[in-house]
């Protein structure tokens, strides 16, 4: 068994690794790599975030 819990190991991979900051995001994304569920105040918590440190904000949330 593979490490995606198949028989075979996937066929189609990645040729280049993302962070979150590299490409555009929105606040519910954001949210949602945070662990936390999308609602007007986690949005506006989002939304004040990623003014406050820019694109780089969602960084110390993804591996």
């Amino acid at each position: 068994m593979t490490s995606n819990g198949r028989e075979q190991a996937a066929e189609r991979r990645p040729t280049q690794l993302y962070t979150g900051s590299e490409r555009p995001y929105d606040p519910e994304d954001l949210v949602k790599a945070s662990g936390r569920e999308p609602t007007p105040e986690t949005l506006e918590w989002a939304r004040r975030l990623i003014a406050e440190e820019g694109p780089g904000a969602i960084e110390r949330y993804l591996p």
